[in-house]
C-alpha cells in the first residue's frame, strides 16, 4: 500500500469514530465551530449538523448558530469530541447575545490596533 493510500486509511478511521457526535473545530482563521459530525470525505471535508460559531471575548461567549455546515479540510487545524456529561466552559464564562458579543469583539479590536499604533510610535525608543 503506498504512502497516500495509508495517510488515507489513517484519515477516514480516526474520522468515522466521530460520525455522529458533537465536535468542536477549530479552523486555520481562528474560529471555532461546534456541531455534530454527519459526513466527511477523504480531505477531512466535512459537514456538520447543528453547527454553532462559538465567539470569546474574555470571560464573554456567544455561540451563534449556523445551522447545516459544509467545512473545507484544508481549513481544519483541529477537531476533537466534546464530553456531554462534562461542561464545555469554565464556570466564570458568561453567555451573552450576538449584539454584545460584536460589541465586545469591536472594542477588543480598537484596543488591539491602539496598542499596535503606540507601538510603532514607540519604535523610534529602540527600547531592546
Amino acid at each position: 500500500m503506498s504512502w497516500a493510500g495509508l495517510e488515507d486509511l489513517f484519515l477516514s478511521t480516526s474520522l468515522a469514530s466521530y460520525l455522529d457526535k458533537k465536535l468542536l473545530v477549530v479552523l486555520r482563521d481562528g474560529r471555532k465551530l461546534l456541531g455534530i459530525l454527519r459526513s466527511f470525505d477523504q480531505f477531512a471535508n466535512a459537514v456538520l449538523e447543528g453547527a454553532c460559531e462559538r465567539v470569546i471575548v474574555g470571560d464573554l461567549y456567544c455561540d451563534i448558530s449556523l445551522g447545516l455546515y459544509v467545512i473545507r479540510g484544508e481549513n481544519v487545524v483541529l477537531i476533537g469530541e466534546l464530553d456531554l456529561e462534562r461542561d464545555e466552559l469554565p464556570p466564570h464564562m458568561v453567555n451573552v447575545s450576538p449584539a454584545e458579543i460584536r460589541k465586545a469583539l469591536k472594542a477588543e479590536r480598537e484596543a488591539t490596533d491602539l496598542k499596535g499604533s503606540m507601538r510603532k510610535r514607540m519604535e523610534f525608543l529602540d527600547l531592546d
